[in-house]
């Protein structure tokens, strides 16, 4: 038979087959002899594979043998068509899943059969062997694993012929018939009818080495979550944060808007935009760096409880704890200030953790984390001073400031931190700077740093009580900033200043940067190379009156990173931004 011949070569191509003497044995028509190895704990457990099987495995992924076994099983799609079955199936009628029999039937004894039982289940062949008239398959669905107990008195001939010549690891399988608990204790769907729903074309990573290349796990994720099936959990567990955080926020009378993500001005952060273009109105448009600027117009609108759940744009830095797109949880409530946005972060954390993890003391890379109240609430002053022992209150001029950093920072004269630290205009982006590069990493458990000077904070209020800082915290947790948050300016006329100053600075640091690139005669550091305009509608919509009012904006993976002690950002993002490869 041919499909049997195929078969054969392509358990070759695997190293699954037997010794030479078995196949040319089973060449000469004792089809039933053959001996399939496979990626099944049980039969890792029995017998320990050859060490030349070993190195053919480590090279079973190279271009010519996926290349080899992609043809074979192409001519298998061939031949199954030819036979009149269609190997990409429509649709597949399941009455359970992988779990709900595992839970069901778990009361079996060793051996019984549960012959009233009918079952229809699908899935992916993760392992496979056979043993003459019997094959055992594992497969693989959304919720777990089961066996499939594949005995040749169960099938049609057609069919057990079928499954040996035509069914690989990584084919996605329909299958029904009874339930039964092997002598051994596994629980088994006791095969009678089968169905291949999706022919796989292209061989799983190997049972010895699986997917470790972490490059290509993230370019292939769908390699990923076959070969590593814990990590499909970060996933449902991100789906669970941000369910959660929609119950929270409904809870609280928060209504959920949709915003621009292509906008005339990129406004509501200080960030480089992705520039595109909109050909019929033939103008630039930008991707949104933040939605905080549309959403405060609905404020002035009359809708007093809003928030967007969306992706924010920036054309910045790859990193461990960057990717380009990113998604945030903005919200504004009005007639409140940022105490009461500390108080709904806090609950926000909080019940995400109890609805993922059950507790609030989590494991983040070796470090214990107390998410119970209270949150440590301190000013960005103390903070550094506590750090570094300098009071930077008592400095009156920036350059004094700027020697004190120096000392305290040890910047070298032609660093690019130096340079950066030269560009400060003030007296508070200098304290920034040292806070940034002294504290931010020691903030390990949950901290609210409080009230931020007005120069790095053009969109919020004046702080109440001490001229120069502002209503302002920001959240860290495990040195990384999860949350930032205001009581939000409302003056139109103190928020044209702050802007118009933010576009100053912001031009006098690209300056820095110019002359810095031309004296080096490099390339230098593009950071602040792009342009800054004024939203000169959101200052319109302002002027109309916008209540007293607090906002926030919450980082969505940067908390999912910390409940599934994510160590990188690319792993709870599904499909991360990454280099060309070479």
């Amino acid at each position: 038979m041919e499909a049997l011949r195929v078969w054969r070569a392509s358990s070759n191509l695997l190293g699954f087959a037997a010794s030479r003497a078995a196949a040319a044995a089973a060449s000469a028509g004792r089809a039933h002899r053959f001996h399939i190895r496979c990626c099944s704990p049980a039969a890792a457990a029995t017998t320990k594979p050859p060490q030349d099987r070993r190195r053919r495995s480590a090279s079973s992924s190279s271009t010519s043998d996926r290349d080899s076994i992609r043809a074979i099983r192409l001519k298998k799609v061939e031949e199954l068509r030819g036979m009149g079955y269609e190997p990409y199936a429509y649709k597949w009628d399941r009455t359970h899943t992988t779990k709900e029999l595992q839970e069901r039937y778990t009361h079996l004894e060793d051996g019984e059969v549960c012959t009233e039982a009918a079952v229809s289940i699908a899935g992916r062949i993760v392992a496979r062997r056979a043993f003459g008239k019997l094959v055992f398959m594992t497969i693989r669905d959304d919720s777990g694993t089961i066996q499939l107990y594949c005995e040749k008195e169960s099938l049609t001939e057609e069919q057990f012929e079928q499954l040996k010549a035509f069914i690989d690891v990584g084919d996605i399988l329909g299958a029904s018939g009874s339930i039964k608990k092997t002598e051994k204790g596994e629980l088994s769907v006791y095969v009678n009818f089968f169905e291949i729903l999706t022919k796989s074309l292209l061989p799983l990573p190997d049972k010895y080495h699986g997917l470790t290349d972490v490059d290509k796990r993230y370019r292939q994720r769908y390699i990923d979550m076959i070969a590593n099936p814990e990590v499909a959990d970060v996933f449902r567990t991100r789906s669970k944060v941000v369910s959660e955080i929609r119950k929270t926020m409904e809870s609280f009378g928060f209504i959920e808007v949709e915003t621009p993500v292509l906008q005339g001005a990129a406004g509501g952060a200080e960030a480089r935009p992705f520039i595109t273009h909109h050909n019929s109105l033939q103008r630039d448009l930008y991707l949104r760096i933040a939605t905080e600027l549309h959403l405060k117009r609905m404020l002035v609108g009359g809708l007093e409880k809003v928030y967007e759940i969306g992706r924010i744009f920036r054309n910045e830095g790859i990193s461990t704890r960057h990717n380009p797109e990113f998604t945030t949880i903005e919200m504004y409530e009005a007639y409140s200030d940022y105490e009461s946005m500390m108080n709904l972060a806090e609950e926000i954390v909080i019940r995400c953790a109890m609805a993922t993890t059950g507790k609030l003391k989590i494991d983040y890379q070796g470090t214990e984390i107390s998410l119970e109240r209270p949150w440590r609430r301190e000013t960005m002053h103390r903070l550094v001073e506590e750090a570094t022992g300098v009071d930077f209150n008592s400095f009156g001029d920036v350059e004094s400031a700027k020697n004190a950093a120096k000392g305290l920072l040890g910047f070298k004269t032609e660093s690019s931190e130096n340079t950066s630290l030269q560009a400060c205009s003030s007296v508070g982006h200098v304290l920034n700077e040292v806070f940034e590069t002294v504290v931010e990493s020691t903030l390990v458990q949950p901290t609210f740093v409080l009230d931020y000077p007005v120069e790095i904070s053009p969109l919020a209020k004046p702080h109440r009580r001490y001229a120069g800082l502002t209503e302002r915290f920001e959240l860290f947790v495990c040195g990384r900033e999860i949350g930032n948050a205001f009581s939000e300016l409302t003056d139109p006329i103190d928020q044209r200043n702050r802007f118009e100053n933010q576009i100053k600075q912001h031009n006098a640091k690209r300056a820095a940067m110019d002359k810095k690139v031309k004296s080096d005669e490099s390339k230098g550091d593009d950071e602040y190379s792009y342009e800054v305009s004024l939203d000169e509608d959101f200052l319109t919509s302002l002027e109309y009156g916008m209540p007293p009012a607090s906002g926030m904006g919450l980082g969505i993976d940067r908390l999912v990173m910390l409940l599934t002690n994510s160590a990188s950002i690319r792993d709870v993002i599904a499909f991360p931004v990454l280099k060309l490869q070479q």
